[in-house]
């Protein structure tokens, strides 16, 4: 999300996540991103591909590169992640490797508040906001940003 489309979503009444657990907490997806939720299925490795990036698949005849979010967030690679969800940016197809997808929650975007202030910095430049539900608060994941990332890494290597 840039810092305009950002700041229209606070202005709009509602925005629809896609929330996710990885690791145990709570993300959400903005929905207009997500294309598909799946299992991934014979992820094919990439030689010396960072490590975020568990390799790449065949999905119903389209390339899509695999971002293991638990190593991308620096979370413990523990447990085997089950499902995906698909986006696409860049012009690419991305399957997001988290840890099981759960409904789509309708918010009120003027209800969305800033980061905690102790917000680990590797998350800070990666969550735009949090909402608070009834007992958790959910992070809103910059997916645009968590891909770039990869990026960055990749440029640098």
């Amino acid at each position: 999300m840039s810092k305009t489309q950002d700041a229209a979503e606070k202005a709009v009444g509602t925005i629809q996540y896609v929330t996710v657990r990885i690791a145990g907490q709570l993300f959400g997806v903005p929905i207009e991103i997500v294309h598909e939720v799946f299992t991934p299925d014979r992820i094919t490795r990439v030689p010396m591909a960072p490590a975020e990036i568990e390799g790449v698949l065949n999905l119903r005849g389209r390339i899509v590169t695999m971002v293991n979010m638990r190593r991308l967030l620096g979370l413990s690679s523990t447990g085997e992640a089950k499902t995906a969800v698909g986006i696409e940016r860049f012009g690419e197809a991305f399957g997001l490797i988290i840890d099981e997808v759960g409904e789509v929650l309708v918010l009120e975007g003027a209800k969305r508040e800033a980061n905690p202030a102790n917000l680990d910095p590797r998350w800070a430049e990666l969550i735009v906001g949090v909402h608070r539900l009834a007992n958790e608060l959910m992070l809103v994941l910059n997916v645009e940003r968590a891909l770039a990332r990869l990026g960055a890494k990749r440029n640098a290597a």
